[in-house]
């Protein structure tokens, strides 16, 4: 699975945020892109996942594996997004919350809860299915994020500085355990960050959102 994009550019009430970019991520591979404020990190994200306010154009085109991933409606397009916010349900367990992001083909209950129970030993979290999500630490909400999005089996995965609101003590700790998981899955991921320890640590590719003629 390849995530690519060609000569993508956003623009707001006519003002170009960020000159063409085109970028290849394979399987596997991390690419983190850096910009001061506003030059549209996030919304390049929104973009990809279906979610851009209204009021944007867009040039350019998105592909994954090949295909114009833009042609499809939100729901349908299997990316997977991880924010600053772990946006649990607060009035769902950490099994629920689970469970949630399981794709509709895992049928059975007893199905359903195995990918459940296995995801929490993967992450360490044996035996939270029945915890409230406000009794977790940042690190465990974290987990439980991530876990919640990989249940979903997305195609390709984007991370909006997840770390950005973790401890310190946290963060190496929590990048190691998402960057690990997205490769072993083999995701290509785009990571948008304003902190270099992030790109260091993804060890991969990095790409500066550079300004356009429009910012003179």
């Amino acid at each position: 699975m390849t995530l690519e994009l060609r000569s993508v550019s956003l623009s707001l009430t006519g003002r170009r945020l960020f000159a063409p970019l085109s970028l290849t991520v394979p399987d596997g591979e991390i690419v983190t892109v850096m910009g001061p404020s506003g030059s549209g990190k996030s919304s390049l994200l929104g973009y990809l996942c279906g979610t851009l306010e209204r009021g944007f154009a867009v040039e350019g085109h998105a592909l994954l594996d090949g295909a114009d991933l833009t042609v499809l409606p939100p729901e349908r397009r299997r990316v997977g997004i991880l924010f600053q916010d772990d946006l649990l349900f607060p009035h769902l367990s950490v099994g629920e919350n689970l469970a949630f992001g399981l794709p509709p083909d895992v049928r059975g209950r007893r199905a359903r809860q195995a990918q459940v129970v296995d995801a929490l030993a993967d992450a360490g979290l044996e035996g939270f299915e029945q915890r409230d999500p406000a009794t977790l630490s940042g690190g465990q909400r974290a987990r439980v994020a991530l876990l919640r999005t990989l249940l979903a089996q997305p195609r390709c995965l984007l991370l909006d500085e997840p770390f950005a609101k973790l401890d310190v003590s946290l963060r190496d700790r929590i990048r190691r355990f998402v960057f690990s998981h997205a490769r072993a899955r083999g995701l290509p991921t785009l990571l948008v960050t304003h902190d270099p320890d992030d790109a260091k640590a993804a060890d991969g590719p990095l790409v500066a959102l550079a300004g356009t003629d429009d910012d003179q």
